[in-house]
């Protein structure tokens, strides 16, 4: 019960962080506009998270980048879950060779640390949000593979995937029509601990000059931006921080309480 009542109150939180960076965009028309007349201004009522160096609402922007964070957070996962489950099934449903060349191409991938081959892609093909994409979606596949993998291990030997082959179901129909139904639960509490690890990774990058660029703003860009005034204008940074941190830390409540939830044994997947 306990599982339960952190995923329903995690949930609602995430619908909130969800709902207004929606909406944010109709909401806040400029949100990069500047006006030097109220450049530094302290949080008030009129600016709940005071203003930047160039006057911008930092509440508006606070806003917008999350949202930006969020989208972007959302299409690595798409795209690494998508990668994931067609490797993953392809490795356990065939198993022998595929499975041990497969196993090996994880290995080796496995040995570069993912910002590191993150800096090292965006260095060669440039900074955009594509780029960004594309850099943390080429390893974040591996975990996923991994738990699809080997749950098709076992799901392969049931009777009813057995009686599929016998009566000349092909591989194709009986992988997405009997297999990928059952092993794609225990997907689930990995895909949305991943989107909280993809937003910290997307603030991260940003934050180093290698993701989101200005004026686009964006967590990460703004923490990095905040660094010049961090003695005369604290809240430049502690607002940007706290929603990054609250949005992570959801997630991954998220993520631990659906895992406790779906595999109370919490067994070891590979």
């Amino acid at each position: 019960m306990k599982a339960k009542k952190k995923a329903i109150l995690c949930s609602f939180g995430i619908g909130i962080i969800f709902f207004i960076s929606l909406l944010s965009p109709y909401i806040f028309k400029d949100v990069n506009e500047i006006n030097f007349k109220e450049k530094l201004q302290p949080p008030s009522l009129k600016h709940p998270f005071g203003t930047d160096n160039f006057g911008r609402d930092l509440l508006e922007r606070t806003i917008c980048g999350l949202r930006i964070s969020l989208i972007l957070a959302v299409c690595i996962e798409a795209i690494s879950l998508t990668i994931g489950i067609v490797v993953g099934l392809i490795a356990g449903y065939y198993g022998g060779v595929v499975d041990e060349i497969i196993s090996r191409v994880i290995d080796t991938l496995m040995a570069f640390p993912n910002i590191i081959f993150a800096l090292t892609l965006i260095a060669i093909l440039g900074q955009s949000m594509i780029t960004l994409i594309l850099a943390l979606s080429l390893l974040g596949w591996i975990g996923y593979a991994r738990i699809v993998r080997s749950e098709v291990l076992s799901i392969k030997e049931n009777e009813y995937v057995l009686l599929a082959k016998a009566i000349g179901g092909n591989d194709f129909y009986i992988m997405i029509k009997h297999i990928l139904p059952n092993a794609i639960m225990p997907l689930i509490p990995l895909a949305t601990l991943m989107i909280g690890h993809s937003v910290l990774s997307i603030a991260g990058l940003s934050f180093l000059g290698l993701g989101v660029q200005p004026p686009t703003p964006e967590l990460g860009l703004m923490l990095k931006e905040s660094m010049t005034y961090m003695d005369i204008a604290p809240w430049l940074m502690i607002f940007p921080g706290l929603v990054l941190s609250v949005c992570v830390l959801l997630f991954n409540t998220l993520g631990d309480a659906l895992r406790d939830l779906f595999d109370p044994r919490k067994r070891e997947t590979w």
